[in-house]
C-alpha cells in the first residue's frame, strides 16, 4: 500500500540511501518485536493487562515531547493526562481468572516498547521524513517488519512445524491495511503544527481505549462494570482537558 500510494517514487534498491531509512529499520524491528510481546502478554497476563500496559505507555512519548521539543506544560494538560491514565486503567480492567504463570516482565516490556515506538516515530518524523515521503517511509517500515516477521516465522516453523495458510494471509491483510493507514494518519497529524505530540498521543491512545471498550460491549457482549463506565467518562473528560489546554 505504501509503495502504491507513494507521492515520490523511489527505487527499492535506493531506499537505504534515504535519511529516514535507519529509523524505519529500527521501528520495523520494534513493530514486530512488540507485536509478539503483546501476544505473549495476552496469553500469560490476560487481555486487560495487555491493553493497560500498551495504552498507558503514552506517558513515555508525552514525557519526551515535553523534554525534547519544549512542549507546553500547563495545569490543565497535566491534570488531563493523569485523568486519562486513570481512565485507561479503569476502562481496560476486566475480571479475569488468575494465571499462575503471569509475570511482570512482559507487561513491562510492552509498556516501554510501545512508548519507544511512539517516541521514535515522533523523532524520525520531525527530523527526517518530508511530507511527500510519508507513504514510502510507512511502506518501508512495514516491509522491514515483514522481513523480520518471516525470519521469526521460519525459525518457529522449523522448530515447531507450525502451520501457515491462507487464513493467516487474509487476517494479515485485514489487519495490515488499516494498521498502515493508522500510521500514515498519525504521522500526518504529528506534522500538523497545531498539535503538540503530548496532546496528540494522549487523545489517540485514550480514544482507542474508549472505542475498543464500546466495541467489546456492543459486538462481543463483554461485561461493562461500574469501573469501566467510570473509566469511559473519565477518558472523555481527560481528552477534553488535554485538548483545551
Amino acid at each position: 500500500m505504501g509503495f502504491l500510494l507513494a507521492e515520490k517514487k523511489i527505487p527499492i534498491t535506493k531506499i537505504y540511501l534515504e535519511p529516514w531509512f535507519f529509523g524505519a529499520l529500527v521501528l520495523g524491528a520494534l513493530f514486530i518485536t512488540i507485536f509478539f510481546v503483546m501476544a505473549i502478554t495476552a496469553q500469560k497476563n490476560g487481555v486487560s493487562v495487555t491493553s493497560i500496559a500498551g495504552k498507558m505507555s503514552v506517558v513515555v512519548p508525552v514525557f519526551f515531547g515535553i523534554i525534547l521539543y519544549n512542549e507546553s506544560v500547563t495545569f490543565l494538560k497535566i491534570l488531563g493526562i493523569i485523568i486519562a491514565l486513570v481512565a485507561v486503567y479503569l476502562s481496560s480492567v476486566k475480571e479475569e481468572k488468575s494465571n499462575k504463570k503471569a509475570t511482570l516482565l512482559f507487561p513491562i516490556l510492552l509498556f516501554f516498547g510501545s512508548g519507544a515506538i511512539d517516541t521514535l516515530l515522533k523523532y524520525v518524523q520531525t527530523n527526517h521524513v518530508a511530507n511527500e515521503d510519508i507513504s514510502i517511509f510507512s511502506g518501508s517500515l512495514f516491509g522491514i517488519a515483514a522481513f523480520f516477521g518471516f525470519l521469526i516465522l521460519g525459525v518457529k516453523a522449523i522448530k515447531k512445524r507450525e502451520s501457515f495458510g491462507i487464513k493467516n494471509i487474509i487476517a494479515g491483510i485485514v489487519l495490515g491495511i488499516p494498521n498502515y493507514f493508522s500510521i500514515v494518519f498519525l504521522i500526518k497529524a504529528l506534522q500538523n503544527k497545531n498539535f503538540e505530540s503530548s496532546v496528540l498521543f494522549t487523545i489517540n491512545n485514550v480514544g482507542i481505549v474508549i472505542l475498543s471498550t464500546l466495541v467489546g460491549l456492543w459486538l462481543f457482549n463483554e461485561k461493562f462494570s461500574v469501573k469501566n463506565k467510570i473509566g469511559v467518562a473519565l477518558a472523555i473528560l481527560g481528552i477534553v482537558l488535554v485538548t483545551v489546554s
